[in-house]
């Protein structure tokens, strides 16, 4: 028997003064899911994650988490959740074990369950070589660590992550996207939000891409690669006569321009590599031929046009 979805917002829209940051948004987040929000810059994924969390009420919609109405039982919602700004939010002048047993307090947590729960997130994020420094003096890879296993602190039924790895090197995202995945496993529900497609693919069993407020698609990545564009994709730079000449007398394919940049989208690219191959040779320019993925369809809906060509 399907279950209630963790989080569900029918007809969400928010609204400061004269623009509307969310409108009309649906939502269903289900238990145990990694659940992606994307979207360009001001697409409303911040504003959403707020009033999910509840400190922005929404202007009109309904919007319920663990089956209760946020505006009405914020604090009971909050107790079960935990929650991974995008910006740090840290006391700089003490240790992460001393961050964790502040936070820890704040959820009314008692030793020695306390204890217990700062020794396993500090092993967990792999924190022991600098547990007892001053948060100040940690790298931007430790303090975002620190800043998720805060999060944990209260062993939340949902994590919300704000674009957790932003700016974060290739090592420390492994280590934070292990454990989302652990969390996952363990029956967390999980809803991120991210600029790195590569990590949504990885990550989310559903995405939901937000283009000006409003939901542009939404489904398991996979499955919304190939329903909205195709298999593989060709990219290369070329003229619109150039496009033409490569195009002609082909059934029906998408395209996507960025610039002098033509991504042309097939389940079987192999007649048009080798009309690319002819271009190649008469223009002095390379082409790709690669697995469709993610971003090429987050660049088609969301800021890039895509076109279907004869």
């Amino acid at each position: 028997m399907p279950t209630s979805p963790i989080i569900e917002a029918v007809g969400l829209v928010k609204r400061f003064e004269d623009r509307i940051a969310v409108d009309g948004l649906d939502l269903a987040v289900p238990a145990t899911e990694c659940f992606g929000l994307l979207g360009p810059n001001g697409a409303g994924k911040t504003t959403t994650l707020r009033m999910i969390y509840g400190v922005s009420k929404p202007t009109s919609g309904a919007i319920t988490v663990f089956g209760l109405d946020v505006a009405r039982h914020g604090r009971a919602v909050r107790g079960r959740l935990g929650v991974t700004l995008q910006e740090n939010v840290l006391i700089d002048s003490l240790s992460p074990i001393d961050n964790l047993r502040v936070f820890g307090r704040y959820h009314l947590l008692r030793e020695p369950e306390l204890s217990r729960r700062i020794e396993q997130l500090i092993t967990d994020f792999e924190l022991g070589s600098h547990a007892r420094q001053r948060a100040e003096t940690l790298s931007g890879g430790f303090k975002r660590r620190l800043a998720i296993a805060m999060s944990l602190i209260n062993r939340p039924e949902l994590l919300i992550l704000d674009e957790p790895t932003t700016g974060l090197d290739p090592a420390v995202r492994h280590v934070l996207w292990n454990e989302v995945r652990a969390l996952k496993a363990r029956g967390t529900t999980v809803l991120l939000t991210t600029h790195y497609m590569d990590e949504a693919e990885r990550l989310c069993d559903r995405v939901l891409i937000m283009s000006n407020g409003k939901a542009v698609c939404e489904g398991p990545p996979r499955e919304l690669v190939e329903s909205r564009l195709a298999r593989e994709v060709l990219e290369l730079d070329c003229t619109a006569a150039e496009e033409r000449a490569l195009l002609e007398g082909l059934a029906a394919v998408k395209t996507l321009r960025s610039g002098a940049r033509l991504f042309v989208f097939a389940d079987d690219v192999g007649p048009l590599a080798l009309r690319a191959k002819q271009l190649e040779g008469a223009a002095g320019r390379s082409f790709v031929v690669r697995p469709a993925n993610l971003e090429d369809v987050f660049l088609a809906s969301t800021g890039t046009s895509l076109e279907t060509g004869a």
